[in-house]
């Protein structure tokens, strides 16, 4: 179980941590400010020069767990696994949890999160009560959607810690049962697939059983939509922590029983299907290693190894015959009823497998995050593809990037910052509101000395 903090040890590790930020900013070298934590998330390079570390890896404990109000009080830095734990202990979880456990809570408000339950319940952010931020000149303020700070918080989400970072948040949290019973369903034809999708959307549905949790899989041709259930019992619950991989059962089985605590985490053991890069789907190995290499948290391990070692720069020319290849590690939130368009697309321009699609949908019609905004009226498929693919002859290195970009924005979609990405500032700021950051930008950073968010997303600064 996890170990709840108090508002006074809370109180005492912020007040450190504007001590710490006064520092650095009487400083005045010049150098931006960077969040120093145990992990990241992101998939794009960051420029390393002239950045000043503001530590703030003592926020990662939850607070309080309201079971009667449905509420959770949480430090920014804290983990959804650290989350998760301490709620189901009061039989609750957060409303929407992002499928790796190494996502902190603050993160995935600040950058986007999504998860199986999003289609009820929408994106990370519109889960989110309040939120107590730190600007840059140390003042922090509690935002939330009908104060005098409104502004910020509807700002925060996407906006990737250069308006302020968030020290703790009031999320909200859903009545769990012991076991989801999980369905697989195979479609042949995306037309149907997209159809069924936007149905259970609607009426939280399908086949005439309730669904708290829907997201999908496209590989090998084929079309798999997985609807979750809570449930009081199980016949029997399967284990896809160690031996056996969650996303291969979802091609072979039409249903299974998990323990909550394994379907919240059920992509995490193989960060999807990414562990197969580094071998760790071989089952010998995969025996050997036990359960030491798997999950997010040695995941990062091995990445920033990877990173620092450059060890794929290597080997790929050798197993790709010369050939050079592009990262495209994204995921893109497409209408609905163009999600079919975009999947065709996909498939003839980019051709990854597996992808992950996952719905979700703007909750209140009457709110607006300007970094993020979806038509309240539509309901979005999210498609999630990590792998490179064969740079074509004579084009540039991130040409199959910026033709995806540019599909995106022609099908009215939106994509997640949180990887590369390759817009010219004129494009950017048409998708991201220019008007609104800057003028939320001059109310809580007037000195400028947070990133800006085209530069910090783009720019890799």
């Amino acid at each position: 179980m996890a170990v709840l903090d108090t508002e006074q040890a809370y109180a005492a590790k912020r007040d450190a941590i504007v001590g710490q930020l006064g520092q650095l900013n009487a400083a005045r070298d010049g150098g931006g400010i960077r969040l120093a934590k145990p992990n990241s998330n992101l998939f794009r390079t960051r420029q390393e020069t002239g950045v000043r570390r503001l530590d703030v890896r003592t926020l990662n404990r939850v607070i309080s767990v309201d079971r009667e109000a449905g509420t959770a009080v949480v430090e920014g830095m804290t983990t959804y696994e650290e989350l998760v734990d301490a709620t189901l202990a009061f039989g609750l979880m957060p409303t929407v949890v992002p499928e790796l456990a190494t996502i902190t809570i603050g993160g995935a408000v600040s950058g986007g999160g999504i998860e199986a339950s999003s289609f009820r319940y929408g994106l990370v952010h519109e889960t989110v009560i309040d939120m107590e931020v730190l600007l840059s000149d140390g003042r922090i303020v509690t935002a939330a959607p009908d104060n005098e700070f409104a502004d910020l918080f509807f700002a925060l989400p996407n906006s990737f810690g250069t308006l302020g970072y968030i020290l703790k948040l009031t999320v909200r949290l859903v009545k769990v049962e012991p076991y989801v019973h999980v369905r697989h369903r195979r479609f042949a034809r995306p037309g149907p697939y997209f159809e069924a999708i936007a149905a259970v959307t609607a009426t939280g549905e399908f086949d005439g059983q309730p669904v708290d949790f829907m997201d999908g899989m496209v590989m090998g041709g084929q079309l798999y939509l997985t609807l979750g259930r809570f449930v009081p019992a199980a016949p029997y619950t399967s284990d896809y922590t160690w031996r056996r991989i969650y996303y291969r059962s979802v091609t072979t089985r039409r249903e299974d029983f998990l323990s909550a605590r394994d379907f919240i985490w059920r992509w995490d053991p193989d960060w999807f299907w990414c562990s197969k890069n580094f071998g760790l789907q071989n089952p010998v190995l995969r025996l050997l290693v036990g359960r030491w290499l798997l999950g997010s948290k040695p995941y990062w391990w091995l990445a920033k190894m990877e990173r620092k070692l450059k060890l794929a720069q290597k080997v790929e020319p050798l197993r790709n015959r010369g050939e050079t290849r592009e990262a495209v590690i994204q995921d893109v939130q497409i209408p609905v009823d163009r999600a079919e368009e975009f999947l065709a697309f996909f498939r003839g321009q980019i051709r990854i497998e597996p992808v992950w699609i996952c719905p979700t949908r703007a909750v209140d019609p009457e709110v607006r995050y300007p970094l993020y905004p979806l038509d309240p009226a539509q309901t979005y498929v999210n498609f999630g593809f990590w792998d490179s693919v064969p740079t074509p002859a004579g084009q540039a290195p991130n040409h199959v990037n910026r033709l995806l970009e540019g599909e995106v924005t022609r099908l009215g979609g939106r994509k997640g910052l949180y990887s590369h990405s390759f817009y010219s500032p004129e494009e950017f700021w048409e998708l991201y509101d220019r008007a609104a950051y800057e003028a939320v930008k001059a109310t809580y950073d007037p000195e400028g000395r947070l990133k800006d968010l085209y530069a910090k997303v783009v720019g890799g600064a």
